[in-house]
Order: C-alpha cells, then sequence, then structure tokens
C-alpha cells in the first residue's frame, strides 16, 4: 500500500522522508516513520540524555460531550473515571463481556461533561458504537489534532521559557490549554519513555511550525527528532505495555498484565465487571520481566521453558545499549514469575534467561517522577 492509500496522514510526512524515513508501514490507519537515517540508538541516547522529539499523530482521538458522557465512559472502561478532576489525563483499559482487554485508553478530563479519549489500535470505537445510543453523549473524531511528544531531560527547559503556563508546574500525566510559540495548544505532562517528556496537542495546521520551532530551539542541546524504532527501544526498557503486543492469549485479563490499578469493582457495574471478578485469581500467566544471557535482541514469540516444559512466552525485546543488557517482556504462568527465577528461551538455540525487576530502566521511575 502507498502512503497516499492510507485513510490517515500526518502533515509532517515531508519531515519524516527528509530525515529518511519510507513511510512504508502504518499504525491505526497512519504511515509511521519506522527508522530515520540516524542510528536508532543515537536518537535513544538523546531520548535519556537531552531529549527527542516524536511524532505519535497515530494515536486515534475522540471528542466525548453532552450530559451522559461520565456516565457513558464510566459503562464502558474498567477505572472510575468520575474520580479523576478537570486537567487530569486518565488511564484506563476496556474489556469485553468475557474481561478480555480490548483496548487501553488514555481519557484526557476537559471538565465533567467534555472529555478526549486517546486510543490506539484495538477495539474501543467499536464497542463505544454499540452503547452511545443509550446515553445522552456526542462522540466525534478528531482528525485534524497532531501530537508532538518532546521526551528527555532537557524537554522541561527546552519548552518552558516558550508558553506563559507554569510548565514546570505541571502534575505528572496532567494537561491545560495553553499557547506555544504562540500557537494555541494543549500541554500534556506524560509520554511513551520513561523520561519526563510533554505531549503538544495542536492542530494540522501548527504541526509543521511547532515541530520546525522546537527542533531549531533545542538544536544547541543536541535534541533532534527520533523514530519509532526509538520509540520502540525505549518504552520497552521501561517496561510499557503495547495493546495487543504484550497480550498473547487473545482473551488476556488486566490481571495478567498486572493493571490492576486500572480496575476499579467497585463501581456499581461496567463492561466486563462480572468475568474479572470471576477470573480474578485464575491467572494464566502475568508480564515479567527477563534479562537474557545473549548480546543480540530475541525475537517475540519465542518460548519459554523450565525443565523442558513450556512455561511461557516472550512478548516484547530489545537489546538495550544504554543497559547493555538483552530485555524481554514475557507472558509467563504464575510459578516462575518470583524474581531470579531461572528460565530457557529458545530462539536460535537455547538461551539463559532470568525473571528480573520492571522496569529495566529507573526501576522506582524517578525521571518521571522527579524530586523536585
Amino acid at each position: 500500500m502507498t502512503v497516499a492509500k492510507f485513510p490517515r496522514q500526518s502533515v509532517l510526512n515531508d519531515r519524516h522522508r527528509a530525515l529518511g524515513a519510507d513511510l512504508s508501514t502504518a499504525w491505526n490507519d497512519m504511515p509511521i516513520p519506522q527508522n530515520y537515517n540516524t542510528d536508532p540508538y543515537e536518537e535513544t541516547a538523546a531520548v535519556r540524555y537531552r531529549a527527542g522529539l516524536f511524532d505519535v499523530s497515530m494515536l486515534k482521538m475522540l471528542n466525548v460531550t453532552g450530559s451522559g458522557s461520565l456516565a457513558f465512559l464510566n459503562h464502558l472502561l474498567t477505572s472510575d473515571v468520575s474520580k479523576a478532576k478537570p486537567g487530569d489525563s486518565h488511564i484506563s483499559n476496556i474489556v469485553n463481556e468475557m474481561g478480555a482487554l480490548v483496548d487501553d485508553v488514555i481519557v484526557y478530563v476537559d471538565g465533567p461533561e467534555e472529555f478526549r479519549i486517546s486510543h490506539g489500535g484495538g477495539a474501543f470505537e467499536d464497542a463505544m458504537i454499540a452503547v452511545a445510543s443509550k446515553y445522552d453523549v456526542k462522540i466525534e473524531r478528531d482528525n485534524d489534532v497532531h501530537i508532538l511528544s518532546l521526551q528527555g531531560p532537557l524537554a522541561l527547559e527546552t519548552l518552558a521559557p516558550h508558553t506563559p503556563m507554569n510548565l514546570a508546574g505541571l502534575g505528572y500525566f496532567r494537561h491545560e490549554p495553553t499557547t506555544l510559540f504562540g500557537k494555541k495548544v494543549r500541554l500534556a505532562r506524560g509520554g511513551y519513555s520513561g523520561e519526563r517528556g510533554y505531549e503538544v496537542f495542536c492542530s494540522a495546521a501548527n504541526a509543521p511550525y511547532l515541530w520546525d520551532t522546537i527542533l531549531e530551539i533545542g538544536k544547541s542541546k543536541g535534541i533532534i527528532p527520533v523514530s519509532w524504532a526509538c520509540l520502540d527501544t525505549v518504552r520497552v526498557e521501561s517496561s510499557l505495555l503495547f495493546f495487543p503486543f504484550d497480550m498473547p492469549h487473545g482473551d488476556t485479563t488486566p490481571w495478567e498484565v498486572r493493571a490492576d490499578w486500572t480496575v476499579d469493582l467497585s463501581k456499581p457495574d461496567f463492561v466486563g465487571k462480572q468475568a474479572l471478578i470471576e477470573r480474578k485469581g485464575k491467572e494464566r500467566s502475568f508480564i515479567s520481566g527477563l534479562e537474557v544471557a545473549s548480546d543480540r535482541v530475541v525475537e517475540p514469540g519465542a518460548k519459554i521453558t523450565v525443565g523442558g516444559k513450556e512455561v511461557g512466552v516472550v512478548t516484547s525485546t530489545v537489546y538495550s545499549q544504554h543497559l547493555m543488557k538483552s530485555l524481554a517482556m514475557a507472558q509467563i504462568e504464575p510459578a516462575f514469575t518470583a524474581l531470579g527465577t531461572e528460565v530457557v528461551v529458545h530462539d536460535k538455540g537455547e538461551l539463559r534467561a532470568v525473571v528480573v525487576q520492571m522496569p529495566f530502566y529507573d526501576p522506582l521511575r524517578l525521571r518521571t517522577h522527579p524530586k523536585d
């Protein structure tokens, strides 16, 4: 499929092509800059030590408004959205009637009856359409919004002088409307890198100017554009899950990806609640971290055994030049998930591996939650 045939397009495609991206693959019906001419590991170093600028406009954004919007979202999602305040970015999940994960979302709370929903490649919209008519709610896809994500320790000092808001005071997973370089935006603190970072929500018309200006302002600091190959590296180092790749059962529950914190069983009801109650304590596997005794990355899908018995499967992997380790996230039977458990990964032979704490990088999350 050519770029032109994808239903959604980033207005930054010409920037990505100039950086070496062939835009031959897509996510959420939009071409992605999987690779640039730069080495993905050099890009990773930029994110870890300075900052890197990602285009993550491929996320799908929905505006949900109306007097029934809160009840509508609480019916669909596993968490209690009523506990979020305006300005919160609320992480949640959606499961089906069997308690199986079908998507993950971020709910940006703009007001009591105003929400923006960011979701990936799952079935949130299909589930939403099935019940929307029962609520006083208006749902609109926003294909104009573009999302620029500046991630790294220099992100704050790069952006703060160019917005009137108190960016340093913006809490983790909070967001506010403001301007940046004189353009109307929403700035959100968060990201997918394991670093302190900010996401710039802007119009398509303003995206090229903001992209160019951030890179120009950051050039002297060593800030560079970074690809989705880099994004996958930093998210695995930081043990951040990617739906559906880290949910290999096909009907994986939130319990099995250790997302208990996204499930509020005290809510009167939501889709899949009874199934989640019944399946709690019956987990077939848990997402777990592995350090693999190898000087290369292992393949997702590789089988995991203990004593010749198959006990799990590798889901996401990276060879981290930053940590100098071959790392894997995996779904492993509960009996073999204790820290220090030795397993065998079957990938072009038998590779020794050991279960370790996640996240692999910055296990206390001090980079995203600095004591400032």
